[in-house]
């Protein structure tokens, strides 16, 4: 490949060769949008194929991103809202399904409001993808690992058998976050960048599950991965939320808990833990659950008691007897209230590795608007790898879908100078 152009030189689009570091969802989406303004491209990959973690999201129902208004569908990015903004203003949701349908693969909407392709599955979109890519002439390089920079500013890459120097008129880093490394995202690419003086924000598990102090060894027996169905959890002075979750040997995890996790998580690194509240009868308003605790039991245990007047048993009841004292049960008051706001002391996130994604990343800060980042031209950043998180319901991926084409527009943009 040639030596890297100066961003004086003039060239066509047809002269241009650009390599994109990652096979996940923005490096080929960025990939798509280059080849078909004419530019050679080449994506590297480490892994021995492309999209590996884009595959396992779809493990059980490819959500492909959530049919609600564009403002409170923003929203969902949290402190990094506006900068999202930007991005999903130029690819948003909508568009997002038209392209999926440009790809022969229709989609629906679930009752939840999140959108599925319409046989549910990751591997015919992707294998339909990375055959529109291979026809526009794109290249992929899979088990060719990053490894940084050369003194002339040719790229670093160990390949199958050795290492080999890339030099590309643009650069696209689309490595992901640091969850799930056995997919690829490793964060390994953090140092590299820190390295040049790029502000990178620490990367923490997001979408995660969290700690107790320790649950009884009865607990860990009897109800290790049982779910709770129809609870609600809050953080005090928050709107409560409705689902699941499940009970680990070390704490708690699953749907539920992930919409909450990145406030728990702030909460924890503020004040060292946090402190949630479980409603485990949310379609029970406080004063039923007194009259039916109030109820007259005669010979009954109370466990029988709570499960003939509430439904209350299993792992909700189980859960109940561990968080709460002797002298809750004594008096219906006491009872109903723990049962509508059952404290759960949270201590820290689940490891970073287990996490479903990964918080910070690449600072907007050290970026420009086409993504390009400030001290380094000509080198751009995409997907999750830029610090930012969403929760789970399509909102990770049409995330990085839309940075993987602004991006793609920044080098476009640079290309022609």
């Amino acid at each position: 490949m040639r030596a890297p152009q100066s961003p004086a030189a003039t060239m066509s689009l047809a002269e241009s060769r650009v390599a994109i570091i990652g096979g996940g969802p923005a490096g080929l989406m960025a990939a798509e949008v280059l080849s078909q303004a004419g530019v050679a491209v080449d994506l590297y990959d480490a892994m021995p194929s492309v999209g590996r973690k884009f595959l396992l999201a779809g493990v059980g129902g490819m959500n492909i991103t959530h049919s609600e208004a564009f403002e409170p569908f923003v929203a969902r990015y949290r402190e990094r809202a506006s900068e999202l903004r930007r991005l999903l203003e130029a690819f948003d949701p909508e568009a997002l399904r038209q392209w999926i349908h440009g790809l022969g693969i229709d989609t629906f909407v679930g009752s939840s409001g999140r959108v599925f392709p319409s046989d549910m599955k990751a591997a015919p979109l992707l294998r339909a993808w990375l055959r529109r890519l291979r026809d526009a002439g794109v290249q992929i390089h899979t088990r060719h690992r990053w490894l940084g920079w050369n003194a002339d500013g040719s790229l670093r890459l160990q390949g199958p058998d050795a290492e080999v120097n890339v030099h590309a008129d643009a650069v696209l880093l689309a490595l992901g976050g640091g969850s799930w490394a056995r997919l690829g995202s490793d964060g390994a690419w953090v140092r590299l960048l820190q390295d040049r003086g790029i502000g990178v924000a620490a990367l923490r598990p997001a979408n995660c599950g969290f700690e107790v102090a320790g649950w009884s060894q009865f607990l860990q027996d009897k109800f290790a991965g049982a779910p709770l169905k129809t609870v609600s959890l809050t953080l005090p002075g928050n709107t409560p939320r409705k689902g699941e979750f499940v009970i680990t040997a070390s704490g708690i995890e699953g749907s539920l808990v992930y919409a909450l996790s990145a406030e728990i998580r702030q909460a924890i690194e503020q004040s060292s833990k946090a402190t949630v509240e479980l409603d485990l009868l949310p379609d029970h308003s406080l004063e039923n659950v007194i009259r039916a605790l109030s109820r007259p039991r005669g010979s009954q245990s109370m466990a029988k008691h709570l499960k003939r007047q509430l439904g209350l048993d299993g792992v909700k009841a189980g859960l109940l007897r561990e968080l709460s004292s002797a002298e809750t049960f004594q008096t219906p008051e006491a009872l109903a209230a723990a049962i509508k706001a059952l404290p759960i002391t949270l201590l820290r996130p689940r490891p970073l590795e287990e996490a479903i994604s990964s918080a910070g990343g690449v600072t907007f800060e050290a970026l420009d608007d086409g993504l390009m980042l400030r001290q380094s031209p000509g080198v751009f950043c995409a997907g999750e790898m830029l610090d930012w998180e969403a929760p789970t319901g399509g909102y990770l991926l049409t995330g990085c879908f839309a940075s993987g084409r602004v991006a793609a527009v920044g080098m476009l943009r640079w290309l022609r100078n």
